[in-house]
């Protein structure tokens, strides 16, 4: 019987020759799957699309683009109120703008309900910090302050609003009175002088005066040295506050102690 060339190889020769062709076959199976799989995921890499902008557009607008790359919308029944974008037009989506999308997918958007529909309360007469606290719970937003300098109406008080009470918005304008500015002095020196009259000067100029009388045991005005001190006549402005020379406003009371 005739023998095969390779019973007669030596055992070494032919493990050797096995191994090898194990070994061409394995990095044919590597380079099958290295390219099974570079070419798997070029197709889904084909079949992916990146998802467009849509909000504020419009749902018809938003299935044709979505059409276009084989993309699908659902819109969900919930409406969300947004002050930018008109009701009826799309608001938010998921996936969000830009998210690689496979071909088939459904994009979910959400339209907007247009500005919260709430009514304005009357907000005329009140303090400026109640009436953001009152507008703030509402969830109103005021969008200007606006003020005045005014001594026909309390400081730091609400004359005017816009849009008027009662009116079904979202947002609202104040006008509020700052006040008359406080006017500054500099002080005069009235110790010495009639109280009645130095108070009287000085209400004259805008200034609020407090005029108390103290006791005749109480030291006199100041003396220079070696000068003979001696009680100052009933009505006498004895000590004031603030000092001469000291600056005083509008809204700053001046005290006067008067001799009995």
């Amino acid at each position: 019987m005739v023998r095969s060339r390779l019973n007669f190889m030596p055992f070494g020769a032919r493990v050797w020759t096995f191994g090898k062709v194990l070994l061409l076959l394995g990095a044919l199976a590597g380079t099958f799957l290295a390219s099974f799989g570079l070419s798997m995921r070029m197709a889904l890499r084909a079949s992916e699309v990146s998802v467009p902008v849509l909000a504020g557009v419009t749902v018809n607008d938003a299935t044709a683009a979505l059409g276009e790359l084989g993309l699908t919308l659902r819109v969900d029944d919930s409406q969300r109120p947004d002050e930018r974008v008109p009701a009826g037009r799309i608001v938010q989506q998921d996936p969000a703008p830009g998210t690689r999308a496979r071909r088939q997918r459904t994009v979910r958007v959400w339209l907007s309900a247009g500005p919260r529909a709430v009514v304005i309360p009357r907000v005329i007469g009140e303090s400026e910090r109640t009436a953001r606290i009152r507008l703030e719970q509402g969830e109103i937003t005021i969008v200007a302050t606006s003020t005045i300098q005014s001594t026909d109406y309390a400081p730091d008080t609400v004359i005017a609003q816009s849009p008027d009470a009662e009116t079904v918005s979202s947002r609202v304008r104040l006008l509020v009175n700052r006040g008359e500015p406080a006017l500054t002095y500099v002080m005069p020196d009235v110790v010495g002088t009639d109280g009645e009259r130095a108070a009287d000067v000085l209400r004259q100029q805008g200034l609020r005066v407090a005029v108390a009388t103290v006791p005749a045991a109480v030291p006199a005005i100041e003396q220079p040295p070696g000068t003979v001190t001696r009680e100052p006549p009933p009505g006498t402005v004895t000590r004031q506050q603030p000092a001469a020379g000291a600056p005083v406003t509008t809204i700053d009371v001046v005290s006067l102690e008067v001799s009995r």
